[in-house]
């Protein structure tokens, strides 16, 4: 769609401009061998394991379901996230790639993500993901420091992190891993000597997290109980700046706050996200923003995965939410994700989506702080400085001040 329109969503008129920033599709697979400590992610572990046979079908169903909806489409990226997607057969991924292909069209040179863990036996199975449609790989290493390994719950070694970047390198066009910073009692010495390890490499992309203390995991019922220490708030942003400088001499731009790449190498299908696109979310737990009949969607999948496989056999799909987007909500959600990236937020945009535009009287007040950067004549702005560390912040002050536009 080149043109703006305006649909009458039943709570406020969403605008849709275009074109979109692509199309993407998320497939969430909910497994994991252990939960980690720290992780809120939508991840079981099942001891009797799982009957695979029976959720392949299901996710081919509920694809069926979701291209539906959506009608043809063009996906230039897919990714396979988690849960532990590498616990999958290379035959179930492949097969689930295929069908993608079926349902919508598969761009010659779309990016096909897996995340994997860097266990032996997921490594072992790298060549069959390549075989099946893999292109890229994304390792969560979370650490290169055994005893932090132990306490952030995850079963590799520092050796077997590294011997599986390795595999990695030889089955995968392009490698990015994962590492966790602000882990309890970690200083800035030890984490510019860790993160200088890691950046010796010769990563192409880096996802560099810092640890938040999430409801629900048993990191938050130990930091409540007072027997979790993490750094400080002031620590923190030192850590946060350390990764900025480390990664910036070694050439791997921050293109969003916590990912870092050399030019190139950013990651297609999370750009969809923070680019706010549209992409079709499948399995357990799955989120989904698509556009349907002039109307933007929020979808999401039902979390525990016996369930969810139960409603695709009896209903073809998942599906516990399908809600419009209203043009507040899509404005606050564009904001958010906007802000996130280097290149920053198209005014432009955000206006022809949600109808609004932020005050100018803020972005200026931002910009004397040091904390926003402001084009004029290119309709732009993005965090830069502290402001990406005090991001949340902005966006709720910048959210505060928009003002409607005229039609």
């Amino acid at each position: 769609m080149t043109a703006m329109t305006s649909v009458d969503t039943g709570t406020a008129t969403l605008r849709t401009a275009g074109p979109e920033p692509g199309f993407g599709v998320y497939v969430h697979w909910p497994f994991c061998a252990q939960k980690c400590p720290y992780c809120d992610f939508n991840s079981h572990v099942r001891d009797q394991g799982w009957d695979e046979g029976r959720f392949l079908s299901a996710y081919l169903r509920e694809i069926d379901h979701i291209a539906a909806q959506t009608g043809p489409r063009t996906v230039a990226s897919i990714f396979f996230g988690g849960g532990t997607p590498s616990l999958m057969q290379p035959a179930t991924l492949a097969a689930i790639i295929d069908h993608i292909g079926k349902a919508w069209t598969l761009a010659a040179d779309a990016e096909i993500t897996l995340e994997a863990n860097p266990g032996s036996v997921e490594a072992g199975r790298f060549s069959g993901y390549r075989a099946g449609g893999v292109n890229r790989v994304s390792l969560g290493v979370q650490s290169l420091r055994d005893a932090d390994l132990k306490r952030l719950g995850r079963i590799h070694s520092a050796s077997e992190a590294l011997a599986a970047l390795d595999i990695a390198r030889a089955n995968f066009e392009r490698i990015s891993f994962d590492l966790i910073y602000a882990r309890p009692h970690q200083t800035v010495e030890d984490w510019r000597a860790e993160l200088g390890e890691a950046l010796a490499l010769g990563p192409s992309h880096l996802s560099l997290y810092q640890l938040t203390i999430e409801p629900g995991t048993a990191y938050h019922r130990l930091y409540n109980a007072g027997k979790l220490s993490i750094p400080s708030a002031e620590a923190a942003s030192d850590l946060f700046d350390v990764t900025q400088e480390l990664t910036a001499a070694s050439g791997l731009r921050a293109y969003e706050t916590s990912n870092h790449a050399l030019p190139g190498q950013e990651s297609r299908h999370n750009l969809v996200y923070w680019r706010y696109g549209e992409y079709a979310g499948i399995g357990p737990g799955a989120h989904g923003r698509i556009l349907s009949d002039g109307v933007r969607w929020a979808t999401a999948t039902e979390r525990h995965p016996e369930t969810w496989l139960a409603s695709v056999e009896a209903n073809q799909h998942g599906l516990v939410a399908r809600e419009p987007i209203s043009a507040a909500e899509a404005a606050d959600e564009m904001l958010m994700m906007g802000l996130r990236l280097e290149e920053g937020l198209d005014l432009a945009r955000l206006e022809k989506i949600g109808g609004v535009r932020p005050a100018l009287d803020l972005i200026a007040e931002l910009v004397d702080l040091g904390v926003l950067w402001f084009d004029r004549a290119g309709e732009r702005i993005r965090a830069v400085n502290h402001g990406r560390f005090i991001l949340n912040e902005i966006v709720l002050q910048l959210s505060s001040s928009f003002e409607p536009v005229r039609s």
